[in-house]
């Protein structure tokens, strides 16, 4: 191993794109947290125990917890990759106690009351339009708030969903994921469907010669960012005193999903999560829920003894 680090990082990014078939925002996250690798050590110490250890050292003091699993986990990538192809002969990994404790952070979702009143408002804002391009954009909100609650689908995902992807007559949705990984969602409301069916009649045209099944004024994919803005943009409307992300219409579908005695299995399942350990915090904001119930409304409290 006496090639420049900087040779091999270029050379498995190469793989991950042509033979893994990695996402571009995948790559581009491996991209830099291998750079800030590269930058930190030498040629001389990369490869070594020392050196990822050193490294490791030095995340813990200026990352959260969040941050330094994912910067581990694309370093940790990149030396298997090395001892796959023989590269390397000791994985600095196999020696390392990477373990550590973190904080565990409950998702934030959206109390039901507030989904109802955000849709509500949404579909009387359709029915007030005044003008044709008013109604569309609001037909395109509706379906694209409509969808992430519906299915859980991540906003990355739902911004590159090609108009292929989207199945109306079998009502199927088709979602890449992380890592390659692909999933079906089947929608099963019929006011869901509704809404998907009247956007695309509307923006047939423009999803016909983009490809892409949601797009912008500017007929191009729509962004994660404007849906971002767009969502804000609703809740100070709407009078929500909530900041709400695109995110939490993800965490809002498990979570309610889990309270309707739904088997986390098929929610991670429908989630794309690969491991159940990622789902199961879920199960910890349904406990929250629970103990509200029982504090605020056993019958217990309506005895006078």
């Amino acid at each position: 191993m006496k090639r420049k680090l900087s040779i091999q990082i270029n050379e498995y990014l190469d793989y991950c794109k042509d033979r893994k078939r990695l996402n571009a925002k995948t790559i581009k996250a491996y991209r830099i947290d291998l750079k800030q690798y590269c930058l930190t050590t030498s040629d001389e110490t990369a490869f070594d125990i020392e050196g990822v250890d050193n490294y490791v050292t030095i995340l813990h003091k200026h990352y959260k917890p969040k941050s330094i699993k994912r910067k581990i986990a694309s370093l940790k990538a990149f030396f298997n990759y090395l001892g796959y192809k023989e590269i390397l002969e000791v994985n600095p990994f196999d020696k390392l106690d990477l373990r550590f404790r973190e904080p565990r952070l409950l998702p934030k979702i959206i109390p039901f009351h507030v989904l109802q009143t955000f849709l509500s408002k949404l579909y009387q804002n359709m029915e007030q339009a005044t003008s044709r391009y008013q109604k569309n954009c609001c037909l395109r909100d509706i379906a694209v708030i409509e969808l992430l609650f519906a299915t859980g689908i991540r906003i990355s995902e739902l911004c590159c969903l090609s108009s292929s992807d989207v199945d109306l007559n079998s009502q199927n949705i088709l979602i890449f994921g992380k890592g390659a990984k692909e999933r079906i969602i089947q929608i099963g409301n019929p006011d869901v469907i509704m809404s998907l069916t009247r956007y695309k009649n509307a923006f047939h045209d423009e999803i016909t010669a983009t490809g892409h099944f949601f797009v912008n004024r500017l007929k191009d994919r729509l962004s994660e960012q404007s849906v971002r803005f767009m969502i804000l943009k609703y809740a100070r409307q709407f009078g929500i005193d909530l900041h709400i992300t695109p995110h939490m219409f993800r965490h809002s579908f498990a979570t309610l999903l889990l309270e309707q005695d739904v088997d986390i299995r098929y929610i991670q399942k429908m989630l794309g999560h690969s491991s159940i350990n990622t789902t199961e915090i879920y199960t910890h904001v349904s406990s929250a829920k629970q103990k509200d119930i029982l504090v605020n409304k056993h019958p217990r409290n309506l005895m006078v003894v």
